[in-house]
């Protein structure tokens, strides 16, 4: 399972006066896709949080290449690009048919229940290589 999509029909609430979806929605978009690829491996994040630790986002890479509008159905695809130590990098696109809309990547950064950075448990590594596309021999 390199890929995880999922869909999403755009609603009017997240476009703009012109219909075109506004900027920063990409990223609850990519925070909707991350999310359902770890709960279809069996980590939602209440998973997580029981045992003892979060991943809050370190850093994002966005590179917009066209515009999503208005009644949109787009396909939000995710997978584990890097799982290293306290660091889990997930890349996602946006997609319209076949076409890449917005693509990037978000660096999340393991935590203890006090805050303080931790390895990723070895379950979350076990899960994480299941969603690389390192363990799929050249599929994409």
């Amino acid at each position: 399972m390199p890929y995880f999509d999922c869909t999403y029909r755009v609603p009017y609430a997240d476009t703009d006066q012109m219909q075109v979806v506004y900027y920063a929605n990409y990223l609850e978009y990519f925070e909707r896709s991350r999310t359902e690829m770890l709960r279809s491996v069996g980590f939602p994040y209440s998973e997580m949080e029981k045992m003892g630790f979060f991943l809050p986002v370190r850093e994002v890479n966005v590179i917009y290449h066209s515009s999503a509008c208005y009644d949109d159905l787009l396909t939000l695809r995710s997978w584990v690009k890097e799982a290293r130590g306290a660091r889990l990098v997930i890349a996602s696109e946006v997609r319209r048919n076949d076409e890449v809309l917005v693509s990037g990547t978000v660096t999340l950064c393991c935590v203890n229940a006090q805050h303080r950075v931790s390895r990723l448990p070895e379950e979350i590594m076990a899960a994480a290589k299941l969603l690389s596309l390192d363990s799929t021999e050249g599929q994409k």
